[in-house]
């Protein structure tokens, strides 16, 4: 069987212009949607060097931090090397991660009555962050020094707080502080500078 000769129909100009545009637009399409997902990328990788390296995020677990910090809060850390009392700072101990706030320097001399009033080289600490004052889990001899490289600590709910009243905690070497901790992020409309 022969086949006819079936006509060829020629694309007019406007057709062949039509579609020179719609290939150039794709073309164009095509290049913003890469520019696009490499800014993201790099914004991306940008975000997790600067968490990583300079604002750590963590989330509070545990309540000895209340009422400054609740369970589930996430909080942004400030790592620096300079820490002064009455600042929170986020710590491994044990393989965990702890808040807890700075009460004194190394060399200093710390206190703490049977009420759970705490002086620091006889000078009693404004903590207006606590609700309630405790002695606490405490099986250290008062007053104590602060060794050398080494900061005092405790939580904020001292009734319940394991910190470096105890001698399973103790002082904690600056080399175990993750950061001091400048902002609270979550919950979502609670935002909140930490001192």
């Amino acid at each position: 069987m022969r086949k006819k000769n079936v006509p060829v129909s020629i694309p007019t100009v406007e057709q062949v212009e039509g579609e020179r545009e719609r290939l150039r637009y794709r073309r164009r399409y095509l290049r913003v949607l890469r520019g696009t997902l490499s800014i993201l990328i790099v914004v991306a990788a940008a975000a997790v060097l600067a968490a990583t390296l300079f604002l750590p995020v963590l989330q509070v677990s545990g309540g000895s931090m209340e009422p400054t910090l609740s369970d589930g809060d996430i909080i942004v850390l400030e790592k620096t090397n300079q820490y002064s009392p009455g600042d929170l700072c986020g710590l491994y101990w044990q393989n965990k991660l702890l808040l807890k706030r700075v009460i004194a320097l190394p060399g200093s001399y710390v206190d703490i009555d049977r009420d759970g009033n705490v002086t620091v080289d006889g000078q009693a600490l404004d903590e207006p962050y606590l609700t309630e004052k405790s002695l606490g889990e405490c099986d250290i001899a008062f007053p104590y020094q602060v060794p050398d490289g080494k900061l005092f600590v405790m939580g904020d709910h001292r009734a319940t707080s394991i910190d470096s009243r105890s001698s399973a905690v103790g002082c904690i070497d600056k080399t175990q502080i993750v950061g001091r901790a400048v902002l609270r992020v979550w919950p979502f409309g609670k935002l909140k500078w930490i001192r």
